[in-house]
């Protein structure tokens, strides 16, 4: 068996990012493989651990996503594959670069974080599902395998459902379905070693980027007196409604 998880490595939620000549500079970020990709490389872990077989990341990304990889590989992959691409690829162009390789490795299963976090996109799980010609289950919380058919659940809407689809098969997943390990010292020091097989991206972008930006939120700055609470409260409700519009 072989169960592969596809990562991205993304900017820190907390790493203050620029603009320069209408492009986001990453030069000063910090880089991590994508939380929500943490939990497909626990997932295939998991199955690993419980099944046998094989373990595999793939990365898609310039030549620095290889630390997200080593990341993975620190995590207990056994290891990976990097598709190259300098610059921006939208997520059809990006499966459609990923499902040869995918194809030549034969998975029983593949893993993706169900959202990316850099795109805001939720397409890549389904257009690798379609690259592949495999069915795919969305926002997946429970994976079980029985023989050749896989148990899953996913969210719904107003609840969750669980199906049975045949292996092959492409699951997007999310925070419930499992607890990512940390990467313990031995493991790093291992990760090291491990292989890490480069492929040079084939294909071409089907979207070009004429111009990025950086969404900012200003505070306001305001102190509320704390003398009577329930005045308070009331108008820090009023504030975050009217003006900071979250509520």
């Amino acid at each position: 068996m072989k169960f592969v998880a596809v990562i991205r490595q993304v900017p820190d939620g907390e790493s203050r990012l620029k603009v320069q000549g209408g492009r986001v500079d990453l030069s000063g970020a910090t880089l991590i493989l994508d939380q929500m990709d943490e939990y497909a490389v626990e997932e295939a872990l998991r199955l690993k651990e419980k099944h046998g077989g094989e373990a595999i990341v793939v990365g898609f990304g310039p030549e620095r996503t290889e630390e997200a990889i080593r990341t993975a590989l620190a995590m207990g992959m056994d290891r990976g594959v990097h598709v190259v691409h300098e610059g921006y690829a939208d997520p059809v162009a990006v499966a459609e670069a990923l499902a040869p390789v995918l194809k030549e490795e034969v998975p029983t299963l593949v893993l993706t974080g169900g959202q990316q976090a850099d795109w805001d996109s939720q397409a890549l799980g389904a257009a690798l599902a379609e690259a592949l010609g495999v069915p795919v289950v969305a926002w997946t919380t429970a994976l079980e395998l029985e023989g050749e058919t896989a148990r899953a659940k996913h969210d719904l809407d107003e609840g969750a459902e669980w199906v049975r689809v045949p292996l092959p098969a492409v699951f997007t997943t999310q925070q419930g379905l499992n607890e990512p390990r940390y990467p313990t010292l031995p493991g790093i020091m291992r990760a090291k070693k491990k292989e890490i097989k480069k492929v040079a991206f084939q294909g071409t972008a089907k979207v070009e980027v004429l111009e990025e930006s950086i969404q900012e939120k200003a505070r306001l700055g305001k102190i509320l007196d704390g003398k009577d609470p329930v005045a308070a409260a009331e108008e820090l409700v009023r504030l975050l409604r009217e003006e900071a519009k979250v509520i």
